[in-house]
């Protein structure tokens, strides 16, 4: 089956066509009703086969879940609605139990961010389920998320200096801009020329809506002249596009370019997400206001991401002479 080019919201085999919304299988056009509602009850019904009760439940809520949330946020989901429908393919909604929930808990023991969004995802499944009356209760009632370890890791100035050093002549500039602004890679991808001017760069953030102008600075500036020097095959609205087009770079080409750097630097444990912590880290060092920086509206979010904020220096006794 070839991936859809248009109504990507609809699950599969399903599209909406003169005011209405359609079910075709093997040529057959079936009508499923003139709302979006009606139209997944009915696709529920027919276009789950034996065995594949679930699979059919989570892409019908899956269409619902995402419906008003960020592009990010629809991205992981989408990623946790392929899991779940390989993980629950034999079973029936009613058949879920919180015991089979809880054995997809402990299968992401040892990666507990991902098992987290997928418990969360599953929660959203199954209370779409039972308000619509397919099942009578959420069986990830009482299922506890996994405990995440709070990451520390700190990228010292050496570091920094050695990955930026390591790093391809269009990943430079975008290092450079995420450390000086603080702000997400998702954001900093996403800066378009027009919201760079003498005062700064304007931020609206994908994932809280805040906006932020982060002052230019000539450390900053040097950054931006050192993007918008790199040669372009076309002519783009984003600070940060790729060679041979006018699209942004994803998150995930960034990614594997980072990665590339870090392996060439010598540097271990260094994620990408590490830009932001020191940023923000740094920023509070130099006596700047890090929360402002992160866009945040209470300290408590921004301490997330300060490295070192709970070690204090201690200086020792004396050593009595002897």
């Amino acid at each position: 089956m070839r991936p859809r080019k248009t109504q990507r919201n609809l699950p599969p085999c399903v599209y909406n066509k003169h005011g209405a919304y359609w079910y075709v299988k093997e040529g057959k056009w079936v009508r499923l009703g003139a709302d979006l509602p009606t139209a997944l009850l009915r696709y529920a019904s027919l276009a789950a086969p034996k065995g594949s009760g679930m699979a059919s439940l989570i892409d019908v809520a899956h269409v619902e879940i995402v419906r008003n949330v960020k592009p990010n946020t629809a991205s992981q989901y989408d990623q946790c609605r392929r899991v779940l429908k390989e993980m629950l393919a034999e079973f029936a909604p009613e058949q879920v139990r919180g015991s089979d929930v809880a054995q997809i808990k402990a299968a992401y023991a040892d990666r507990p961010n991902m098992g987290n969004r997928i418990l969360s995802y599953l929660r959203l499944v199954f209370s779409y389920a039972v308000e619509r009356g397919i099942v009578d209760s959420n069986p990830c009632i009482g299922i506890k998320r996994h405990t995440e370890a709070k990451r520390r890791r700190y990228l010292t100035d050496a570091e920094f200096q050695a990955i930026y050093a390591a790093a391809s002549d269009n990943l430079k500039p975008i290092i450079m801009t995420a450390y000086l602004t603080g702000q997400r890679i998702g954001d900093v991808l996403n800066i378009k020329l027009p919201d760079v001017s003498a005062e700064g760069i304007y931020f609206e953030q994908e994932k809280t809506g805040s906006r932020v102008l982060v002052a230019m600075t000539p450390d900053l500036d040097r950054a931006i002249k050192a993007a918008r020097a790199l040669p372009r095959a076309v002519r783009t609205m984003y600070l940060f596009s790729v060679k041979r087009g006018a699209r942004p770079y994803t998150y995930k080409t960034v990614q594997d370019m980072w990665e590339k750097a870090v392996e060439r630097s010598g540097v271990t444990d260094a994620h990408l997400h590490d830009l932001r912590a020191k940023s923000l880290t740094d920023a509070k060092k130099q006596g700047l206001d890090p929360v402002a920086l992160a866009g945040h509206s209470d300290a408590r979010m921004t301490a997330r991401y300060i490295r070192q904020h709970d070690t204090v220096v201690a200086m020792p006794p004396k050593l009595a002479e002897f």
